[in-house]
């Protein structure tokens, strides 16, 4: 999955874009109302320990 796709599948559940930080952006999910960073790099493929953990924090199945 790429960071393009994993985006999309996010505002796709409700969760929403918080502001930039170095290397990543910070984003909100309103099913765990939690924080976390997703990459920046748009063609990056996401490894399978960073899709689990973000899987986690966002509360969305990918």
């Amino acid at each position: 999955m790429r960071t393009v796709e994993l985006k999309r599948k996010l505002q796709k559940y409700g969760c929403y874009f918080l502001t930039n930080g170095k290397n990543h952006e910070w984003w909100h999910s309103p099913i765990t109302d939690q924080k976390f960073q997703v990459p920046r790099h748009a063609s990056e493929d996401i490894r399978t320990p960073l899709k689990k953990q973000i899987s986690k924090q966002s509360g969305v199945e990918l």
